[in-house]
C-alpha cells in the first residue's frame, strides 16, 4: 500500500514510433510524477481499435510503445505500466457508464466531432462516439485523483467527474472525483513543415515529425530541412516566426536553457548555425533512448513480463472497484461452487 495519491495517463499505440512531441508532453511529466504519486500509465490499445487497426502492427506498435515509455524513464518498478485490453474491467465499466451518459452530452464532446468532420459521419465509428465514457472507466476503475492530460483532454475529464459525481449520487459513494492535472509549464511541439500545427503521429507527411526511433542522419535531415522564413532573425514569436519559436521551443526545453538566452546566444547567426546546433541537442536527448528501446525490444519474452506483472496488479486494482460498482447497480453475484 501507498499514501501516494494515484493517478492515471496514457496514450495509444498506434504508430511505429513515439514523436519528440509525445516525449515533451507527456513523458517527461510522467517520469517526475511516478516519484510522487501510485502512477498506472497505460497503453491505450482499446481506444486504438476505435478507427481501423492492421492486428499484427497493433501488437508490434504496442509492445514498441512500452518499450519507449520505459527507455524515456517509466520504471516499472516504480509504475504500473499496464496494456489496457488486459484488464476487461475496463470494457465492463464503460458499458455501465454509458448507461448514465445522455445521448445528448456524448455529443458535445468536440474531439468526436472535429475527428468525426474529417471521416464522415459514416465512416466515424459508434467505438469513436463512446471514446470519451471508455476514457472515463479507465480513470474511475484506478479510483485516480489526479490525471495528467493536455489541454485538448480536458473536456473529457469534466465528462468523467460528471459520471463520477452522477453514479455517486444515485448509487452511493463509490469513485473518487478525479482532478484534470493540467502541467501548465509543458511546451507544445508544432510539426517542423507546418509549424501552426501540433506534431502529431496523424500527420499528413512525416517529414514534420521528429521520431524517437529514427535514426539519427533521418531527424538531422528533418531538423535541416525545418520551416522557417526569410528574414533570418533567431527571435521567439509565434504569431510571427512560427516555424523559428518551434524550433527555440524544442532547443529550450531539450537543453535546458532558457530562449532568451538562445536568443542571444544566435543572434547575427544564420539559421543554418542555428539548426546543426539543434540537431545535435536533439540527436544527445534521444540516441540513448533509442538505444534502450532497441535493446528492449529485441527481448519480447522480457517486455511481455513485465507487462505480465504490471496487469497482475491493474487487474487487482480494476476488479476491486468492478465489484463494487456492479454489486451497487444491482447486478447479481456469481457464486462458485466447490465440488467435493
Amino acid at each position: 500500500m501507498t499514501n501516494k495519491p494515484r493517478l492515471l495517463s496514457g496514450m495509444q499505440p498506434s504508430a511505429e514510433s513515439l514523436h519528440i512531441g509525445n516525449y515533451v508532453g507527456a513523458l517527461l511529466s510522467w517520469k517526475a510524477l511516478q516519484a510522487s504519486h501510485d502512477a498506472f500509465y497505460m497503453l491505450a490499445d482499446l481506444h486504438a481499435i476505435t478507427v481501423p487497426q492492421d492486428p499484427a502492427e497493433l501488437r508490434e506498435n504496442t509492445r514498441r510503445t512500452v518499450a519507449q515509455y520505459i527507455a524515456a524513464g517509466i520504471d516499472p518498478a516504480e509504475s504500473t505500466l499496464f496494456v489496457q485490453s488486459q484488464v476487461p474491467a475496463h470494457a465492463e465499466l464503460a458499458w455501465v457508464l454509458n448507461s448514465i451518459t445522455g445521448f445528448g452530452e456524448a455529443s458535445r464532446m468536440t474531439q468526436f466531432k472535429d475527428k468525426a468532420s474529417k471521416q464522415g459521419s459514416d465512416a466515424a465509428s459508434v467505438g469513436l462516439f463512446t471514446y470519451p465514457i471508455l476514457q472515463a472507466g479507465d480513470i474511475l476503475l484506478y479510483q485516480a485523483e489526479d490525471v495528467p492530460v493536455g489541454e485538448d483532454q480536458r473536456q473529457h475529464v469534466e465528462l468523467t467527474r460528471d459520471l463520477a459525481t452522477r453514479f455517486n449520487s444515485r448509487f452511493g459513494e463509490t469513485f473518487v472525483i478525479p482532478e484534470p492535472y493540467i502541467v501548465k509549464e509543458t511546451a507544445k511541439i508544432f510539426d517542423l513543415q507546418n509549424p501552426t500545427a501540433k506534431m502529431s503521429k496523424s500527420a499528413e507527411s512525416p517529414a514534420g515529425i521528429i521520431w524517437m526511433l529514427d535514426d539519427p542522419a533521418i531527424t538531422q535531415k528533418k531538423i535541416m530541412r525545418a520551416v522557417t522564413d526569410a528574414d533570418g532573425a533567431i527571435v521567439f514569436d509565434p504569431a510571427s516566426k512560427p516555424g523559428v519559436s518551434n524550433l527555440l521551443t524544442i532547443y529550450s526545453v531539450l537543453s535546458g536553457q532558457s530562449i532568451e538566452s538562445l536568443e542571444a546566444e544566435f543572434a547575427g547567426r544564420g539559421y543554418g548555425d542555428f539548426k546543426k546546433a539543434l540537431a545535435t541537442v536533439v540527436i544527445d536527448t534521444i540516441t540513448p533512448i533509442r538505444t534502450r528501446a532497441l535493446e528492449l525490444l529485441a527481448d519480447p519474452a522480457e517486455l511481455d513480463r513485465i507487462l505480465g506483472t504490471a496487469a497482475d496488479r491493474a487487474n487487482e486494482v480494476a476488479n476491486g472497484t468492478l465489484a463494487t460498482v456492479y454489486d451497487r447497480v444491482g447486478f447479481l453475484p456469481r457464486r462458485r461452487i466447490h465440488l467435493v
